[in-house]
């Protein structure tokens, strides 16, 4: 496993561990305001996952699909964790060729700002993003008083996926 894989699926594991933690949560507590980032549990796990959809799309040359805008009605965390999955499968999917080709400094066009940016760059960018509001989740989920908060590292990531492949 090289680190693509190793960072990918780190960022899926532990985006997916603390929507787990959050199956319990009544719509009060995932939907309470507060005066960091996206403000609620909700409201910043639906922009997280809607980063990852997004540049998938715009990195495969899809048009960004609106089904996905982080504003629409609040989704059950069952529904986020299955866009979670589909996110996560076609991000992979997307670098994995990029790394295949060793396409990581090619340009290509950002169809919402025509901006040009590096495949490596915007995956780099999506891993990072998730990373900073999985951050603030932990915060939020400790401010409403949830237990057993993973620390979300890449090292208990790998741990947790050598045990479920039999080894450690």
């Amino acid at each position: 496993m090289d680190l693509l894989d190793r960072l990918l699926q780190h960022d899926a594991w532990t985006t997916r561990q603390l929507l787990s933690l959050c199956e319990d949560l009544a719509d009060e507590q995932l939907d309470r305001q507060f005066d960091i980032g996206h403000r609620s549990v909700r409201a910043t796990l639906a922009h997280l996952i809607w980063n990852m959809e997004a540049w998938g799309d715009l990195m495969a040359g899809r048009p960004v699909d609106p089904q996905n805008d982080p504003r629409r009605p609040r989704q059950s965390v069952r529904e986020l964790i299955q866009r979670l999955d589909a996110a996560a499968a076609q991000l992979e999917t997307v670098a994995r060729a990029v790394a295949d080709r060793d396409g990581w400094d090619q340009l290509w066009t950002d169809s919402l700002d025509g901006q040009q940016r590096t495949y490596g760059g915007t995956i780099a960018h999506v891993i990072t993003h998730s990373m900073h509001h999985r951050a603030q989740l932990l915060y939020l989920l400790r401010l409403l008083g949830v237990e057993g908060l993973p620390e979300g590292d890449v090292l208990s990531w790998e741990r947790q996926h050598e045990r479920l492949r039999g080894g450690v």
